[in-house]
């Protein structure tokens, strides 16, 4: 999961998807990470204002601190899901060239693909950025069980 910062929406998709996999019994076999496309927050926590929503959704939260994803995680990871264009954009300058097609949208795996997760960090909905990153991990976990 990788957004701007990676301190609000991947690490809170990260935390929703992991407790769906745990809830499965999934987590032995998949695993679950976040990033961030920037440097700025680099070791920081989850941000508050995200992890109270989160906790009012009883998702348990981890010592998450912010990384910057890193060329290598192209080979790592099976999926690389970003939440908006702008992830996007720049996941594909850090990873280069997806001749596996790893990289999407977490909104592509519902019933609106076209969305986009705006950063609550500017939007100040926390609440609704939450409820987003559900419906998406809901989609991720159906596509990855199909498998």
């Amino acid at each position: 999961m990788v957004c701007h910062g990676n301190v609000c929406r991947s690490v809170g998709a990260q935390y929703i998807l992991q407790n769906m996999l745990d809830k499965k019994g999934l987590s032995d076999c998949i695993t679950v990470d976040s990033a961030a496309t920037s440097r700025e927050e680099i070791g920081n926590p989850i941000y508050p204002p995200m992890k109270a929503a989160l906790e009012k959704r009883k998702i348990p939260i981890g010592t998450h601190r912010a990384r910057q994803l890193k060329k290598a995680d192209y080979e790592k990871y099976d999926l690389i899901i970003g939440m908006d264009e702008e992830n996007a954009y720049y996941m594909r300058l850090i990873l280069g060239a997806d001749p596996e097609h790893k990289i999407h949208n977490l909104m592509e795996y519902t019933d609106h693909p076209d969305s986009v997760i705006d950063d609550p960090w500017y939007t100040r909905q926390f609440d609704h950025c939450a409820e987003q990153l559900e419906e998406g991990c809901r989609g991720v976990l159906a596509f990855i069980t199909k498998k």
